[in-house]
């Protein structure tokens, strides 16, 4: 049946492959149960009931791209996002929450309509093959930067604005610490892909974490939540409480209008739009050029139903009571475990499923377990800057700057944007225009780019 349905046998792979893969992926998504909550929090929603709505949303979306698309991607609300929908709308414009997760909903909407009539579809085509190479790479520095963050090896400076973690001072029993045990990490992961062993990355975040619970029991680490160092050990098993629930799901339809400016309602709906449109093709250019899933003519069959069911779960996610749902980067590290199909995604569905009542102890795994997995799939997607001809400066340099804003400017779109600004006008400017075969898609997007930069 699962043969059948997947298609096991045509994609190269088979169920314990992609059950690994789809395990792996779910190891290093699983931060977001904890993150998500701590920082949705802030406008005033209640933590456990954004834990069962992320949890929720995941798994909705993340089995619709698998029944779906038959792809191995993950879906989740997104970093950045929901660091937008509280700091900026909620705090910062001072809307409620309500009408945040309003915003989402209408915008998932959109996207459904984009999705249908092949929007979405047609921008991902427009990508010259250049660029969609260089978005793999560039997600590749940038989920080894969020994991080098993830290991406090790289901390913030007021000199330099990062720099390398000391492994001396008050600090090392809990921030130096999980720099090493996170160091260890790569080491073990790196020796286990070396040897070929399935699941390796998998196997590396539970070895790191298992070592983090020895030095937690023998006093080597101690846990400090004042600095986001929390405790490795689980606090229980399982949980059956879910009350919480009932104060986000459906919150978004109890918005007070009455002082909403439908002005500033379009633009926060608009930068949602155009951040996760963008961030999605992003991730599905990248995660399918590294798994080899693009055409001869760097085209992702099946697209229309991937963008479907992220679209889906974005309105879907703002119904349980969560910001914007969209296709992760860490799906990369599933693909590279092996996973090619939706049985991978399905799994990881499953699994978040069950974390709305395992949180305690999902919640359990801390950053530094999962970081090392971050690294080594920033690595591998390195390897896709070998598809980038370097001669050709005209490719080559707005690859190069679509690589280093995405982990610089801590955002998938916003390399993808300065990577098409430049594409097409050093393109143009320098008479090339026919010869790369420009598109009228792409002129449009480098003009809406520009608009963003000067409106937004």
């Amino acid at each position: 049946m699962l043969e059948r349905f997947f298609k096991l046998k045509e994609n190269d792979t088979n169920v314990k492959t992609e059950v690994l893969a789809g395990l792996t992926t779910f190891m290093t998504m699983a931060y977001i149960l904890a993150v998500n909550p701590s920082i949705l929090s802030v406008t005033g929603m209640d933590p456990s009931a954004v834990l069962i709505a992320t949890a929720l949303a995941s798994f909705v979306g993340t089995l619709l791209m698998a029944l779906m698309a038959n792809y191995p991607f993950a879906l989740a609300p997104g970093m950045g996002l929901n660091a937008y929908f509280a700091y900026t709308v909620v705090l910062g414009m001072e809307y409620s929450w309500q009408i945040a997760l309003l915003a989402v909903f209408v915008e998932g909407l959109i996207f459904i309509v984009l999705s249908i009539t092949n929007v979405r579809e047609a921008i991902f085509n427009a990508i010259p093959a250049t660029l969609k190479a260089a978005v793999s790479v560039g997600i590749g520095l940038f989920i080894a930067f969020i994991g080098l963050q993830d290991a406090k090896l790289i901390v913030a400076s007021d000199a330099t604005l990062v720099t390398y973690q000391t492994f001396k001072g008050a600090t090392f029993q809990s921030v130096g610490i999980t720099a090493i045990l996170a160091l260890i990490g790569v080491l073990i992961t790196a020796i286990l892909l070396i040897k070929k062993v399935k699941g390796g990355i998998l196997f590396g975040i539970v070895a790191t974490w298992i070592l983090g619970i020895l030095c937690e029991l023998i006093g080597l680490y101690v846990p400090n939540p004042e600095i986001g160092m929390y405790s490795t050990i689980p606090s229980g098993i399982i949980s059956f409480n879910f009350s919480s629930f009932g104060t986000t799901f459906g919150a978004m339809f109890q918005a007070d209008f009455s002082s909403v400016n439908i002005g500033d309602f379009i633009v926060i709906m608009f930068a949602f739009l155009f951040v996760d449109m963008f961030d999605t093709i992003g991730t599905l250019i990248g995660v399918s050029s590294k798994a080899d899933m693009l055409d001869k003519d760097g085209k992702l069959p099946r697209i229309k139903p991937a963008l479907l069911s992220d679209a889906v779960a974005t309105s879907v996610g703002a119904l349980f009571g969560t910001s914007t749902t969209t296709t992760y980067v860490e799906s990369a590290s599933g693909v590279t475990a092996g996973g090619r199909t939706g049985l991978t995604a399905a799994v990881t569905a499953v699994l978040f499923l069950l974390a709305v009542i395992f949180s305690p102890l999902f919640l359990a795994i801390p950053s530094f377990a999962i970081a090392p997995a971050l690294i080594v799939v920033g690595f591998y997607m390195m390897g896709s800057v070998a598809k980038i001809d370097f001669e050709d400066m005209s490719d080559a340099i707005p690859a190069f700057l679509c690589i280093i804003a995405m982990p610089l400017a801590y955002s998938i779109s916003e390399g993808i944007a300065v990577g098409v600004i430049s594409w097409t006008l050093i393109n143009l400017i320098t008479g090339k225009a026919k010869e790369k075969k420009i598109s009228v898609l792409m002129y449009v997007l480098t003009v809406l780019f520009i608009l963003k930069y000067v409106f937004l």
